[in-house]
């Protein structure tokens, strides 16, 4: 398998966590648990991209690596723009966006999307998904549904419910009630992004679409403009990430049962 680089975007702010990088997980801040998942993968250099220098003191205590990037960028796809140049990485470098709120990530799954990018030349960037077997989480809204074409392309990322089956949902009544059927197919997106480096570096001058604004979904920007996002699918879900002290007691937990 080819090298990647594993990009981890850090930023310190987050309103309904604050601090969030830094939260204390089993006596190791947040973003270190994110470098360790992934140095376990294929990756030849995990790199985080911080936007705080306590972020960056945290990391390189560890003894990992840690660039400072601007604190004004738009999005964790932008700072990842920034580091690509910082690194100067050449524009076919394969570069995973690793988010710094996943500190029981995958490796495998590091490597699989990589992986996916490396063999499909024509893909600007590749993604992950896995299969949707509950109602409810299909019905959400904060669960980003993705739905493709046959050669695992995506062809839209959305947070309604796709892709509906018109038949069996066709009976009036509430969603509560509803079951799955088993031919529904239905994908949940995982934010897990690989690009090329000289495709980040396109991807800071695409115009922000309608679609992105409506949906609140970053990754439509690409489809707007043309370009071609593959699609991993994963067996199943993968670990719980960090949004919320919820989530954090959560993840504490596991951490703390896996000794």
């Amino acid at each position: 398998m080819m090298s990647f680089v594993a990009i981890i975007p850090a930023r310190l702010n987050s309103t309904r966590l604050p601090n969030k990088p830094l939260a204390d997980i089993g006596g190791k801040p947040m973003v270190v648990r994110v470098v360790e998942q992934a140095l376990r993968s294929n990756a030849s250099m995990v790199v985080v991209a911080a936007d705080a220098m306590p972020i960056q003191d945290a990391v390189m205590a560890a003894g990992y690596a840690s660039l400072l990037t601007r604190d004004d960028h738009a999005s964790g796809t932008d700072r990842l723009a920034e580091a690509v140049d910082r690194l100067e990485l050449p524009d076919d470098a394969i570069v995973v966006n690793v988010q710094g709120d996943e500190p029981l990530i995958d490796p495998e799954l590091i490597n699989a999307v990589a992986a996916a990018l490396m063999a499909n030349p024509s893909w600007a960037m590749a993604t992950a998904s896995h299969p949707i077997t509950d109602a409810e989480e299909f019905f959400n809204p904060n669960a980003v549904k993705v739905v493709c074409d046959a050669q695992q392309k995506a062809l839209y990322f959305s947070r309604a419910p796709m892709p509906w089956h018109r038949d069996a949902f066709a009976a009036d009544n509430e969603y509560a009630d509803w079951v799955l059927p088993a031919n529904l197919g239905a994908q949940r997106h995982i934010g897990l992004y690989a690009y090329r480096a000289g495709f980040l570096r396109q991807y800071r001058d695409l115009a922000v679409s309608p679609l992105e604004q409506v949906e609140a979904l970053e990754q439509l920007r690409v489809l707007w403009h043309g370009f071609a996002i593959g699609v991993h699918i994963a067996s199943s879900a993968p670990a719980a990430g960090v949004d919320t002290p919820e989530d954090l007691a959560r993840v504490r937990a596991i951490v703390a049962q896996q000794g």
